[in-house]
């Protein structure tokens, strides 16, 4: 090794830097997400791509990024690193995560986009895209074993003493995205329809109106904030619940739609300003888009079987790339039709869907802006109001907690102890009656004899407890997570 070289391993990185990759990219402190660091993530991920022939010295890479303080600092190391490996950079600049990926993958090149997605801006991430769509899991082992090589004088450089590397800004990726809606949806196809755009800090906040009023829709941009705000879309902000209902009734809204901060998990309310769950809003999505085959978490809510919409369902862990794994799997297998959800509402679209004439060509990784089109559109050719629609499937209902500061280690040995009925039911049978059944597809997913669920798992990347309970009705389902949150407090 030469003297004026560093060589650094990735997973080594991982455990002396603190970033680390979790359900989707890497993800960390952003004090600790230096400007090294990113670099090595970022040239170990493009020489595995170079000598795994997924592109060629000279290509192209596109590089994104969301409103976080720290992204524009971590987007240029990012740039280093892209200009190092032999490839030439093309700055998408600030745009959803969906809308780079797009991009990329229609272009047949790799795409980076810097962001810590709904998690505080005292974090932040990166996830990588091959020319095919997101890493896998597969793809994150081969370069937890990578080595690279990093310039002595580059690894000892002050974070503000990067050399500015991002060029100008090419806005097609942008204006691609916006197509892709503007193409497939019928013209004027929200006309008549009142839309609110919580815009907050999410990077599809402007395409969110670009997108409404090119369909024929009235879009009333609020809440815009030139301060990150981390909207998590599975535990939304009660300051949330509550401006979504003040300002639908203040403005007559018929839903108020918004997404999280890189723009790939939605939000979508009524018009009393009620936010529908991410799970329920992938069926309705799904329905519109005429899937046969959908892949969903096993947390996800189980009116998905209940509706009886789909010619199957496949449960998987939770997570995109195993989601993107299982639907790979079934287009093997022969389906046709073929789309997947998470529960936090981003819509996977692993087929070509072709309605009314028109194609919207695939896009397998979490997308946010199709989400609350979808559900308009089915509530308005269905002529209801999207409370109607909601009614009309299975009486299913979730509730989701969390205990914080819950080491994984403790986590992992308590979760083994209830691996059976009768274990489980000494803890939870008093309360939720006889066990009927016990999935282990992720965590420990137990289904009483009522058909009333608790779900337990740890966090994929957080020391974290999470609590996941299904009822048949809303209240049951909030009393039931507030009585497992207390049970679980003895096991701290």
């Amino acid at each position: 090794m030469q003297k004026h070289t560093i060589k650094l391993n990735i997973a080594e990185l991982m455990q002396s830097s603190g970033v680390k990759f979790g359900t989707s990219g890497a993800r960390g402190l952003a004090s600790d997400m230096r400007n090294d660091v990113c670099y090595a993530y970022t040239l170990a991920f493009l020489q595995y791509l170079l000598d795994e022939k997924l592109i060629q010295a000279g290509d192209s890479v596109a590089i994104a990024g969301d409103y976080r303080p720290s992204s524009p600092r971590i987007m240029n190391a990012v740039a280093h690193a892209v200009e190092d490996a032999g490839c030439q950079i093309i700055n998408t600049g600030f745009i959803p995560t969906p809308a780079v990926a797009c991009f990329a993958m229609q272009a047949g090149i790799a795409s980076i986009m810097v962001t810590g997605s709904h998690i505080p801006d005292d974090r932040n991430g990166i996830k990588f895209y091959k020319p095919q769509g997101e890493i896998l899991k597969q793809d994150e082992q081969m370069l937890c074993g990578r080595d690279v090589l990093l310039s002595a004088a580059l690894f000892e450089q002050d974070n503000d003493a990067w050399e500015q590397k991002l060029p100008d800004l090419n806005d097609v990726a942008r204006q691609l995205y916006i197509q892709r809606y503007l193409d497939f949806f019928p013209k004027d196809c929200l006309k008549g329809l009142n839309i609110g755009v919580y815009q907050h800090s999410t990077v599809l906040r402007d395409i969110m109106k670009d997108v409404v009023e090119g369909l024929g829709g009235a879009a009333l941009c609020l809440g815009h904030s030139d301060h990150f705000i981390p909207v998590d879309t599975e535990a939304i902000r009660p300051e949330d619940v509550a401006l979504a209902k003040q300002w639908c009734k203040e403005y007559a809204l018929d839903a108020l739609i918004s997404a999280d901060g890189d723009g790939d998990r939605p939000l979508i309310s009524n018009a009393q300003g009620e936010w529908l769950r991410g799970d329920v809003a992938g069926i309705l999505c799904a329905q519109y888009l005429q899937a046969e085959s959908i892949v969903t978490p096993i947390s996800s809510n189980s009116a998905i079987e209940k509706s009886a919409y789909f010619k199957q369902v496949i449960r998987t862990r939770i997570g995109s790339p195993y989601v993107i794994t299982a639907m790979n799997k079934a287009i093997q297998q022969g389906e046709t039709s073929v789309m997947g959800y998470e529960a936090n509402g981003g819509f996977l679209i692993a087929t070509d869907v072709v309605l009314n004439g028109q194609t919207l060509t695939s896009l397998p990784t979490r997308d946010a802006m199709i989400v609350p089109l979808t559900i308009l559109l089915l509530a308005k050719n269905n002529q209801q109001s999207i409370t109607q629609l909601t009614q009309t499937l299975p009486p299913r209902f979730t509730s989701s907690g969390r205990l914080k500061a819950f080491p994984n280690h403790i986590s992992t040995e308590k979760l083994q102890a209830i691996q059976d009925t009768s274990t489980a039911e000494v803890m939870f049978g008093q309360y939720f009656g006889k066990v009927s059944n016990i999935d282990l597809t992720d965590g420990v997913r137990m289904t009483f004899e009522n058909d009333e669920i608790v779900h337990l798992r740890a966090s994929g990347n957080a020391p974290e407890l999470r609590c996941y309970n299904e009822a048949n009705t809303e209240r049951r389902a909030l009393a039931m997570n507030r009585r497992c949150l207390e049970l679980l407090e003895a096991w701290r």
